[in-house]
């Protein structure tokens, strides 16, 4: 698959990005993350920018509502739990690869068709009990395996090819080229490919945070808000039961969260306000912090917020410093 590279002008920010957030050890500043967010008012206006927000930027899993919103209007008909699967970065927990087979089976698909590439699960502590029980790594224990059963099945009910489902011409990539740029009102600049093997469409931070708001505000019934409502209702299928985007979902009612890899964040409140950001070094322990400072400054007050910004450093075995919003 052609990919286009970014030029120098679009990889390069005129200056150095804003740090968001501070690794703080034994009282001591040793490290720093720079990145760049940006807030939507409930109008869609900008409210706040840090950094270069209208560069663009791979958003990687967070792209994933606008697939499987894609899926849906290639007319696969998914619901509840499966659509929920069909847009997560699942952990790998038991009940996620139960539904992958289930969803494989139900659309006459095997796991040989997948072309996710074989991985562990996602989940650390999942990881481990996989290993111990003496399994290798496998696609259907990727992360995106959902998405790509989705994505297979929507090929084989509309007569598709399935062998080049990932390639960027195939009608459904074609497809989802289109629900990105509509929802995130603006062209998509560069394709790149996926961790998973998908194409890779880029957004700006502004156009992310716009297309999840897009998501929540849409009309019910639409394929967008179909998918918000599964993901919100489903969210422990969309990451797994120790990952924060669930806490947040679960916690706070009709919010959209997704992260996606190399430290992207993109999340929706009901009334939509909408916010996105990415710490340019890529370092995913930095999102909940950077997270929960931006969601207490939109007003939200709750324990989940506590629970997401909690990232400990430990020396000797014992706690003695954190990361921390520095914003």
């Amino acid at each position: 698959m052609p990919e286009q590279s970014p030029s120098a002008a679009a990889a390069t920010p005129s200056g150095p990005s804003p740090v968001l957030a501070e690794v703080v050890r034994s009282g001591f500043v040793e490290g720093r993350h720079r990145g760049s967010l940006v807030v939507l008012a409930a109008d869609g206006s900008v409210e706040r920018a840090l950094g270069d927000v209208d560069a663009p930027v791979f958003p990687r899993s967070t792209n994933k509502p606008m697939q499987a919103a894609a899926i849906l209007r290639a007319g696969l008909e998914l619901t509840g739990e499966r659509l929920a699967l069909a847009a997560a970065s699942h952990s790998g927990e038991g009940f996620h690869l139960d539904l992958v087979r289930t969803m494989l089976a139900e659309h006459g698909l095997t796991a040989e068709q997948l072309q996710t590439p074989p991985d562990l699960p996602l989940d650390p502590e999942e990881a481990e009990h996989y290993l111990a029980a003496g399994n290798v790594r496998d696609r259907l224990t990727m992360n995106c395996s959902g998405k790509h059963t989705a994505m297979l099945a929507a090929c084989a009910l509309n007569d598709w090819p399935l062998a080049t489902y990932l390639e960027q011409d195939h009608p459904l990539q074609q497809l989802i080229l289109d629900v990105v740029r509509t929802a995130g009102g603006e062209d998509v600049a560069h394709i790149g490919t996926d961790g998973c093997g998908a194409p890779l469409m880029s957004l700006s931070l502004t156009g992310l945070a716009r297309a999840y708001r897009h998501f929540v505000l849409a009309e019910p019934g639409t394929p967008e808000r179909r998918v918000a409502d599964a993901m919100r209702a489903h969210p422990e299928y969309v990451a797994g039961t120790r990952r924060p985007d669930t806490w947040l979902m679960q916690a706070l009612p009709g919010t959209l969260s997704k992260m996606g890899a190399e430290a992207v964040q993109a999340l929706a409140l009901p009334d939509g306000r909408a916010l996105a950001f990415k710490i340019d070094d890529g370092a995913t322990r930095t999102l909940g912090p950077v997270l929960a400072r931006v969601l207490r400054e939109l007003g939200v007050d709750d324990p989940v917020l506590a629970r997401i910004e909690d990232v400990p450093l430990h020396g000797g075995g014992s706690r003695v410093g954190e990361i921390r919003a520095a914003f």
